[in-house]
């Protein structure tokens, strides 16, 4: 049995479909990207963790009954307890004798000056604490689908919402159509279940994913705005049109749905005009849906990056809630792709130079 386990995950980018993926059967496509969160799990005389993006070095941490103690009150470690907690008692439910571990986390998520992108980092770093646990102490337990669930359980436990594309992402790479579980009716079945394992072995009703695949003669771009984006803020004012303008949010529910088909469908067939016309579809929608909730979902800056992105004969959206972060492009040839990347710099927008990750979590490294 190993003495220590190195993983790791991708973060993410939404492609197509945000904010309509919050309700019953409305798909998303989210895609995993090429920068990584580590998590390193070793053997040690006594639970310990360390997170060195947050500075902190060897915290003692200890199972309790049936809770996780750490030794400290900083509040960025809601997410690490509660991923610990999680798979902990279902090692325990298992039959697992859990050995002392050191959990060690490292992200690449963020620029090297802290700036965030908008990747998944707390998605990302409950997915590799999970995934490097399991495979640390019972790698027969380490299979995706159960990697996923535990690590969606916890992060919506955290966050009492989302819609867990970032944890698919992070778990199974790659692009992938996703229906999401739904955060109220997994919170309740975990208030109702007797046990973690029961919630990893039930039907969680509403949620599908499976992977896609993008055509070999599509470029995919990703350009950074400069600014940083409150997605809790956003997302609780849109939802705010499902009682205060009901008309307007089911108007947006086609819509966004009518785009992610298109894109999907594109996608599957080869036809990158049918693509590109999802993406714009998708623009247009996210954008009409932000006016009307009196909020900017396309701030000017994005506004920019997806005019210059369809100026060279493709067509580009912001990722996500918007309102900052990245904005996407999909563009016809690698020339275009190029074209554009400097177009963006030109105009105070960063290309990050983010690609397509496939696989998922996977151990890099065992001793």
């Amino acid at each position: 049995m190993a003495k220590s386990i190195t993983v790791k995950v991708p973060g993410k980018l939404m492609i197509a479909g945000e904010f309509a993926v919050l309700e019953p059967y409305q798909e998303l496509a989210v895609m995993a990207v090429n920068r990584f969160v580590y998590a390193t799990v070793s053997e040690t005389d006594s639970h310990q963790l360390t997170l060195s993006d947050f500075s902190l070095h060897c915290i003692p941490w200890a199972w309790q009954e049936t809770d996780i103690h750490i030794e400290s009150n900083d509040p960025r470690l809601s997410f690490v307890k509660d991923a610990l907690q999680v798979t902990y008692r279902f090692l325990v439910e298992q039959g697992v004798t859990v050995r002392p571990m050191h959990v060690s986390t490292k992200s690449e998520l963020d620029d090297a000056s802290g700036v965030k992108y908008g990747l998944g980092s707390s998605a990302a770093i409950v997915t590799s604490i999970v995934a490097g646990v399991l495979h640390f102490q019972d790698p027969e337990l380490a299979k995706k689908d159960t990697i996923f669930r535990l690590a969606a359980l916890s992060h919506v436990i955290t966050q009492g919402n989302g819609s867990g594309a970032d944890v698919a992402a992070s778990t199974y790479g790659g692009l992938i159509q996703f229906a999401s579980f739904q955060a109220d009716w997994l919170l309740q079945a975990y208030q109702e279940a007797s046990s973690i394992s029961e919630i990893v072995e039930m039907d969680w009703k509403y949620y599908q994913s499976k992977p896609i695949a993008l055509p070999d003669n599509v470029y995919f771009c990703v350009g950074w705005t400069g600014n940083a984006a409150s997605t809790k803020d956003l997302v609780n004012r849109v939802r705010l049109l499902k009682t205060n303008n009901a008309k307007s949010y089911d108007k947006f529910l086609k819509e966004s749905k009518s785009a992610v088909t298109a894109f999907l469908t594109g996608a599957e067939n080869g036809n990158l005009t049918q693509l590109f016309q999802g993406i714009t579809a998708n623009r247009k929608a996210l954008d009409e849906v932000g006016k009307a909730a009196d909020t900017s979902i396309e701030t000017p800056e994005l506004a920019l990056l997806c005019n210059l992105a369809e100026d060279l004969g493709g067509a580009g959206k912001p990722s996500g809630a918007g309102g900052g972060d990245c904005g996407i492009a999909f563009m016809p040839s690698k020339e275009k792709a190029e074209e554009l990347a400097v177009a963006w710099e030109k105009e105070g927008i960063k290309a990050l130079g983010l690609a397509p990750s496939i696989g998922g979590e996977m151990v890099i490294e065992a001793k």
